[in-house]
């Protein structure tokens, strides 16, 4: 399968007086990846913080070892009223520490989310609308500006497409968005978000895949809101969506010439939820189970889902949610299985991620001009010889690079 995120370089090397680096045996080796292999690790954060303890913590730590073994990215925590459960108690300290623990071990970190009706505080349930906006406003501006060089990439706002006829229960989030309308709403939030913070990364993310969301899209870039990532959640509890349904979806997004990103992808390694089920969050039980039938197919299914989506040019990153069982709706959707040992899915991905996927230490000889070709997939590398190293960046848009080792 070709695939647009492999580029060629021609790397020239120079000694410190600027002559050739002619005829010399050199080391290649890959450091990471530019596309981003995420997952959700939400168990990082009473991790960090010193919250488990004894058998508690040793399964923790070997979770997230095996996290770091296999992702550049971290999705952290924002939900309002987990973040906030009394107003004006943010656990912003807390947070912190995971934040500035996933940057010490080279993770990419996201926040996740700004805005979003479900899991919005109580307290926020008295307030007129107007409060309520404003209360909004200000958790935006607070999180932008107190995680700014932590965490520069938000989901600016989550679930629009169905947040002003969300009708399970009372929230202050859907009663403005009825109000306001999807569109004033989201541009709200983004405009909001990028006032504090110009440089990060924000998204508009949802798990509905139908033209309803591209057509919500195709109304906020009307209206002049900036996107910069589409983030499409893939939860397959019901069964893997297959190829042609996945590149339909690619295709329809597409047209818009922005980045996606897969925010939030599950296959569950046991039974299927029954296809009658609308919203996934109706499906609870209390024993849902691996099996090694199913954790067979997820493996085949999460191999041809991440060639699918990593082959195409837009698609910048994907994030497995969550990376062991048991989370999410108690499913079977992890690459780990609860007692922490990996699933033949996470080693099949391990194969793509850091195998077919990554250029493994590779000896070049420099030519005349002290030139040597590298073709690998985009990324940060090192180049070492004679015990002197430099670091470089491969990128389709750097075709060529001079070094000085």
């Amino acid at each position: 399968m070709t695939n647009s995120k492999k580029v060629g370089v021609s790397c020239r090397l120079l000694t410190p007086d600027h002559t050739p680096y002619r005829h010399q045996e050199v080391v290649v080796k890959q450091l990471r990846h530019k596309f981003l292999f995420g997952t959700a690790l939400f168990d990082l954060v009473p991790f960090v913080n010193g919250e488990y303890s004894g058998l508690d913590r040793e399964l923790s730590q070997l979770r997230i070892d095996k996290a770091l073994g296999l992702c550049n990215a971290v999705t952290l925590p924002f939900y309002w009223a987990g973040f906030e459960p009394r107003r004006g108690e943010p656990r912003i300290t807390q947070l912190k520490l995971a934040a500035q623990w996933s940057v010490d071990h080279n993770l990419r970190v996201k926040g996740h989310p700004l805005c979003w009706h479900t899991l919005a505080p109580d307290w926020l349930l008295p307030l007129s609308n107007a409060e309520i906006l404003q209360m909004q406003i200000a958790r935006i501006r607070r999180e932008v500006s107190e995680f700014r060089g932590l965490i520069d990439m938000w989901d600016a706002i989550n679930e629009a497409v169905i947040m002003p006829i969300f009708e399970k229960y009372d929230n202050g989030l859907t009663r403005i968005c009825k109000e306001l309308g999807r569109i004033k709403t989201i541009k709200t939030m983004f405009e909001t978000a990028r006032s504090v913070n110009p440089s990060a990364v924000f998204l508009i993310n949802d798990f509905e895949t139908s033209p309803a969301y591209d057509i919500l899209i195709e109304g906020c870039l009307e209206a002049g809101i900036k996107i910069d990532v589409i983030g499409i959640q893939s939860h397959m509890h019901q069964g893997w969506w297959g190829i042609e349904k996945t590149q339909e979806i690619l295709e329809r997004f597409s047209r818009f010439n922005i980045p996606l990103h897969f925010t939030e992808t599950t296959l569950v390694s046991g039974h299927l939820m029954p296809p009658e089920i609308v919203d996934l969050n109706d499906y609870q039980v209390t024993n849902w189970i691996t099996t090694p039938e199913g954790e067979e197919r997820q493996a085949r299914e999460v191999v041809a889902h991440y060639q699918t989506l990593f082959s195409h040019p837009l698609v910048q990153s994907i994030t497995w949610w969550d990376i062991y069982d048991g989370c999410w709706l108690n499913a079977p959707s992890g690459l780990l299985r609860a007692d922490g040992s990996s699933k033949p899915a996470y080693d099949e991905l391990q194969k793509l991620v850091k195998g077919e996927w990554w250029l493994q230490p590779t000896t070049m000889i420099t030519d005349d001009d002290g030139c040597i070709q590298v073709s690998g997939y985009e990324g940060d590398y090192e180049v070492i010889s004679s015990g002197r190293h430099k670091t470089f960046m491969l990128d389709k848009d750097i075709p060529q690079l001079e070094l000085i080792l």
